[in-house]
């Protein structure tokens, strides 16, 4: 019996969690895993954020929180916009979700029809098209390239909008590949949009607080007022503050999509954790010089990954600008044979062998819907980097 609905047949499973499980397996067999596949920070909580919610605990907030989120911590979104991004934002328009994914979920599930269409520059993080797949929608992909340091250009996006274009979900800095748009760049992109005001904007800040070499983050309701009524500018304490696990996501937007995406939410999840929620907003209102601190370490770790993969034949390893991905081309590694005479004709091919020779496990680019490359997080510690480069240094060298 068929018992699976034709929404999830639309939707293939994540590659950044396949590769994970893979590598826990490997690990649980005895094998030496380095695990460089995942997207989490290996920092602690802050403490000051795990007391937070401990009194949280000890004061009883355990109850069920509202939909959109405690009001102490949609103030603290509103504050957190007007003094990082200089967006004056009132508390009806500010939602909390059980991390950033379902601010995705509940802005597509309100919106969408099928027919619609939505714009996702590729490399893209691996649930924006089966989201919108879930939806009954149509992802259209902008191609990016290493030539312009896979951003999207104001032509692509240009010949990627239709009649029927419902959204542009639009990353930066961006995963996988840590490109981070220029408020000039940026500019090019809203002029475009201005054309086409069918076309609402989902901003997805999350590595807002992961940007390098002096680049000032900038989003696009900042860059331009002009799209602040139809953009959903989104983010979430999972990357800047090391709490991936507390789930907690938000979103700043048009009140009358915050209300349809709380309707959405209600029956879905209802609100968020409230002792999460409790524990962001010390995240948000405490003391942010953490941030500065692990932002120097990421870059550290950055330069570190990228000088030893340069060394690696067969690699080609731009320098990211954000986040904390690297995203080589393996391309020169493909039709190559391994130790044990298997050929390495994709991708999936040259991670796959590179896991079970080595044990280092990271993400083919074509999760990403870009082939020939992937994936390698740097959020892991300068030993578990640097012994994870050394063995893809050595597995390339001994490819034949």
């Amino acid at each position: 019996m068929n018992f699976i609905s034709h929404a999830l047949s639309r939707v293939k499973p994540s590659g950044t969690i396949a590769v994970t499980q893979k590598a826990r397996e490997l690990a649980a067999a005895g094998l030496d895993v380095i695990a460089l596949g995942d997207g989490e920070p290996d920092f602690e909580t802050p403490d000051n954020i795990k007391g937070a919610a401990a009194i949280a605990i000890a004061d009883g907030k355990t109850k069920y929180p509202p939909v959109s989120g405690i009001p102490a911590l949609r103030e603290a979104v509103a504050a957190k916009f007007k003094r990082d991004n200089a967006l004056n934002y009132e508390v009806a328009q500010v939602i909390v979700s059980s991390g950033g994914k379902q601010v995705i979920s509940s802005a597509l599930l309100a919106t969408l029809n099928p027919g619609d269409e939505v714009i996702i520059p590729t490399p893209y993080w691996v649930s924006y098209p089966e989201l919108v797949a879930f939806c009954g929608a149509q992802p259209v992909f902008a191609p990016t390239t290493v030539e312009n340091g896979f951003k999207m250009t104001p032509e692509v996006l240009d010949a990627s909008i239709t009649p029927n274009t419902k959204w542009l979900i639009f990353n930066s800095p961006t995963n996988p590949t840590g490109a981070t748009y220029s408020r000039s760049e940026l500019r090019a992109l809203a002029a475009v949009l201005l054309r086409h005001p069918q076309v609402l904007i989902l901003a997805d800040d999350i590595y807002e607080h992961l940007v390098y070499d002096g680049l000032a983050f900038s989003t696009m309701a900042q860059v331009e007022p002009a799209l602040y009524e139809r953009t959903l500018t989104m983010n979430g304490v999972s990357k800047a503050y090391a709490m991936t696990g507390w789930r907690i996501g938000f979103a700043a937007g048009p009140k009358a999509l915050i209300k349809a995406m709380d309707i959405v939410q209600g029956h879905l999840t209802s609100g968020a954790c409230s002792i999460a929620q409790w524990a962001a907003v010390e995240a948000l209102n405490g003391n942010q010089d953490g941030l500065t601190a692990r932002r120097e370490i990421y870059q550290k770790r950055r330069d570190l990954v990228v000088e030893a993969l340069s060394q690696a034949r067969g690699l080609m390893c731009q320098v990211p600008s954000g986040a904390f991905y690297v995203f080589p081309s393996c391309n020169d590694a493909l039709g190559k044979n391994t130790r044990d005479g298997k050929q390495i004709a994709t991708d999936k091919d040259f991670v796959s062998a590179l896991l079970e020779d080595t044990g280092v496990a990271v993400v083919p680019g074509s999760a990403f819907g870009t082939d020939g490359h992937f994936r390698l997080s740097y959020a892991a510690s300068t030993e578990s980097l640097q012994e994870g480069c050394d063995r893809i240094v050595r597995f390339c060298a001994s490819l034949s």
